[in-house]
């Protein structure tokens, strides 16, 4: 399907959704949102994809923000609605049964952080900028922000972050834990994709089972999540990959992964 604001490209099992409104350093409105949560099911639902990479089209932006001319007419129950709309399409993508990587080449501000939040993953170039600008407008992070944030960096950061409104460096960001792998602008799609490719290359149920033990384990207590871990350690057991990834390694030769 084609999109008004996205575009969608397929590189073997990667799929690249690409935010393309560049003239407005390719802000959220409430199409684009609805655009994402579309993709995000079509892609989830398509077998040949494996791995989603989530960037901004242009040199500017990953994503800016939200769209300030849609936010600023909006009244108390509309606000809540479209908070809650927003953060449903971004657990589609947190919920995607499928590694994604969100490559920041640009800046990340408000919902264009909290987009690359509900990504497993996240790359940038050094010369990004990256935050929750929200308060300097009166508002606060409405599409999971104040969640996520917590959750990956800590609430020390996620307070600063939140209650500032300060837009960080891309260094700033990869020494707290948000990005994950930084590179100069021009090796960021050589970077992000090697680091897609090596996720592609492990077992696929194994990648899977691990993605969705972590995800459960962050709402319950260690004990409880260890417990997750135990199951998913035993179901992952009974796989053909599990066989053939061992085989491998004895017989030292590249796994032959099947997903299976």
């Amino acid at each position: 399907m084609s999109y008004e604001n996205l575009l969608i490209e397929k590189d073997g099992a990667i799929a690249c959704v690409i935010v393309n409104r560049p003239k407005v350093l390719n802000a959220l409105n409430h199409q684009t949102l609805s655009e994402l949560g579309h993709a995000f099911d079509a892609l989830k639902a398509d077998d040949s994809v494996r791995l989603v990479i989530v960037t901004g089209s242009g040199e500017k932006a990953f994503v800016a923000g939200a769209d300030i001319n849609e936010l600023a007419k909006m009244q108390a129950m509309e606000a809540k609605e479209k908070a809650f709309f927003g953060q449903q399409v971004f657990a589609r993508i947190e919920k995607l049964g499928k590694p994604s990587i969100a490559m920041i080449n640009g800046f990340a501000l408000g919902g264009g952080c909290e987009l690359a939040l509900a990504c497993t993953l996240r790359t940038a170039a050094n010369t990004a900028k990256i935050g929750l600008p929200e308060v300097s407008l009166g508002i606060i992070p409405g599409y999971g922000g104040t969640q996520r944030l917590a959750r990956i960096a800590g609430p020390g950061v996620a307070r600063e972050w939140v209650l500032t409104g300060d837009m960080v460096t891309a260094e700033e960001a990869h020494r707290v834990g948000v990005v994950n792998k930084l590179f100069p602008p021009e090796q960021l799609k050589e970077g992000t994709f090697k680091l897609a490719h090596t996720i592609l290359s492990r077992g696929p149920v194994a990648v899977r089972l691990a993605m969705e033990t972590i995800n459960r384990g962050l709402n319950m207590s260690q004990q409880e999540g260890e417990i997750i871990e135990s199951d998913m350690f035993g179901l992952a057991s009974t796989t053909a990959d599990m066989k053939e990834g061992m085989a491998a390694f004895l017989e030292k030769r590249k796994a032959n992964f099947q997903g299976k």
